[in-house]
């Protein structure tokens, strides 16, 4: 292939700008054309895509966010939105397309798959949870920007002797706050894909406070419920005197660490390399510490991503 181009799609994740810089320079430096798609398949089919050279990817390796910028485009999950989406690669000579994005974005390379057309995915979410690699581009990230809160948190918690209930995001996934829970000492911590008993959860504040310990930290994956709706059912099992923390969308934001722009780096660089090959209809991740490419149609529709639940016995074991 001569000629390529990247999007980025759904929600934003630290690490992206990285990853569009590793394939941009990596394809130039292999003699090829780059093209940007500015705001997803939103972007695609309206035709905004422009020329990428060596300068447009200077300087943004440290930035957050996405400079191809992203937008919601639930159309491109028809024929119709299909179609004029390889249309306007055909009208620009693009031969491959890099899409950087989560499970969305993947359905979205995925349906070009299918039409024939060649795309390469790289998993690029906060939430983690993306079939096909252990981490996705942004997770480190997230998670130590929800470690610092948890920090900040305890100790105004320990200050007034409370219950703080952290709600952090994750969609339906719980790698967030298993992570986070984990690393922050939490004392509990709720996730979708494990059960819970308020009734437990009450008991292991009570029997907190009967230690003598001064604060409590329940980390809650926003795919369970909201936090307040938490602290209310709480308060059925006794007055923990609980107070709601939602972290939100500054998890989304921050300068990537120096993990996420190694892995964007690498993800991007093996991205133009399949391409090159003239490969497509992949999905790249990273398993046992090894950068790997998977058939994308088998990866989203025969795998399903699952949390390290070991975390959540560890957790439990080590923080009564």
């Amino acid at each position: 292939m001569k000629r390529i181009a990247i999007l980025t799609s759904g929600g934003d994740a630290p690490g992206m700008n990285a990853a569009i810089r590793a394939v941009a320079r990596k394809a130039i430096f292999e003699g090829m054309e780059v093209y940007g798609i500015n705001y997803g398949y939103a972007g695609l089919v309206a035709g905004d895509i422009r020329r990428i050279d060596t300068p447009d990817v200077g300087d943004i390796i440290q930035r957050g966010g996405t400079v191809l910028y992203s937008a919601r485009y639930p159309e491109f999950s028809t024929e119709e939105g299909q179609l004029k989406g390889i249309e306007q690669l055909n009208k620009f000579g693009i031969e491959g397309l890099v899409v950087i994005g989560g499970d969305g974005s993947y359905h979205g390379a995925l349906a070009l798959t299918k039409r024939g057309f060649p795309a390469i995915g790289i998993p690029g979410t906060i939430d983690n949870d993306i079939p096909g690699t252990d981490f996705t581009i942004g997770f480190d990230t997230a998670i130590n920007t929800v470690l610092e809160s948890i920090d900040r948190i305890r100790d105004t918690a320990t200050s007034h002797v409370r219950t703080f209930i952290i709600e952090v995001m994750g969609r339906n996934a719980g790698d967030i706050a298993l992570w986070a829970g984990v690393a922050g000492g939490a004392d509990d911590i709720v996730i979708p894909e494990h059960n819970f008993d308020m009734a437990q959860v009450a008991k292991r504040v009570r029997d907190g406070r009967d230690r003598g310990k001064k604060h409590c930290l329940i980390i809650l994956a926003e795919g369970v419920m909201n936090g307040h709706e938490f602290a209310e059912q709480l308060k059925e099992h006794g007055d923990f005197h609980a107070r709601v923390s939602v972290l939100g969308h500054v998890v989304r934001g921050g300068s990537p660490t120096a993990r996420d722009r190694v892995l964007a780096s690498k993800f991007g660089s093996y991205a133009v390399d399949l391409l090159k090959e003239g490969r497509g209809g992949l999905c790249i991740g990273i398993l046992n510490n090894q950068v790997v490419a998977s058939d994308i149609v088998e990866t989203l529709e025969s795998k399903k991503h699952q949390p390290d639940v070991s975390l959540y016995n560890l957790n439990h074991q080590i923080s009564y």
